[in-house]
């Protein structure tokens, strides 16, 4: 069984992930590191996270299996199990239906709600720790016109929502999914589940997508750096 989740909120970081890894000796497995603000927020690869300040959640929780059930690294992909699915139960409880586009982002339809970048650190042939960092659009209404396909909580339901309550009713549901990586019957459950809600674009879409996103990270760094 994980410890009690502990989130901390800060009004702006860098990056949530980043802020975990320079705390990483101190934080307790389940921490929860939340900012209002990030000023370089981190997506997979080389990509950002762009969100509007105090509009959305933006942080990133960090999973210690220390004296835990040993997670293997070829294994590491449950962790990425647990965290889509956690996301797709918090939809879910607000009555939206979610898929998950591979590897890891949510989407609803055809329109990109909650990405992911899960960062693990291991020991010999196990995750020692992994830092999971999620944000997800919650109240945003405009995005830039540079963005692909973004959509919002708000957009979908036209409610508002109060960052720190739907923070805890978030860490609520993954700490229930992450108590299944503890048992063999657990994570099966995780991955078949996973499996049955996963899709990936075709060929082209895939090319188009990521060429949208190449030129939205152009467009934001000429914005940063006019003389670029």
């Amino acid at each position: 069984m994980h410890g009690k989740v502990q989130i901390v909120w800060h009004k702006c970081v860098d990056s949530t992930n980043s802020e975990v890894r320079r705390y990483l000796g101190t934080l307790a497995d389940m921490s929860v590191t939340a900012a209002v603000c990030q000023t370089a927020g981190r997506g997979r690869g080389c990509h950002s996270w762009a969100s509007e300040e105090g509009k959305n959640l933006t942080f990133s929780i960090l999973l210690r299996f220390t004296d835990k059930s040993p997670l293997r690294a070829a294994e590491a992909k449950r962790i990425t199990h647990a965290a889509t699915l956690a996301v797709r139960d918090f939809l879910a409880s607000e009555g939206v239906e979610s898929r998950i586009k591979w590897p890891n982002d949510v989407w609803v339809s055809d329109r990109k709600i909650c990405g992911m970048l899960i960062e693990n650190i291991l020991k010999g042939d196990f995750v020692d720790c992994s830092i999971v960092g999620i944000g997800i659009n919650l109240n945003q209404t405009e995005f830039d016109p540079a963005l692909p396909n973004p959509v919002s909580l708000k957009l979908l339901t036209g409610r508002d929502y109060q960052l720190k309550t739907a923070l805890e009713q978030f860490c609520a549901l993954f700490a229930a999914r992450v108590t299944m990586l503890d048992t063999t019957e657990g994570r099966d459950s995780l991955e078949e589940e996973f499996n049955s809600n996963v899709f990936t674009l075709d060929e082209k879409r895939q090319a188009e997508l990521e060429e949208s996103i190449r030129q939205f990270e152009d467009l934001r760094l000429q914005r940063r750096d006019p003389e670029l």
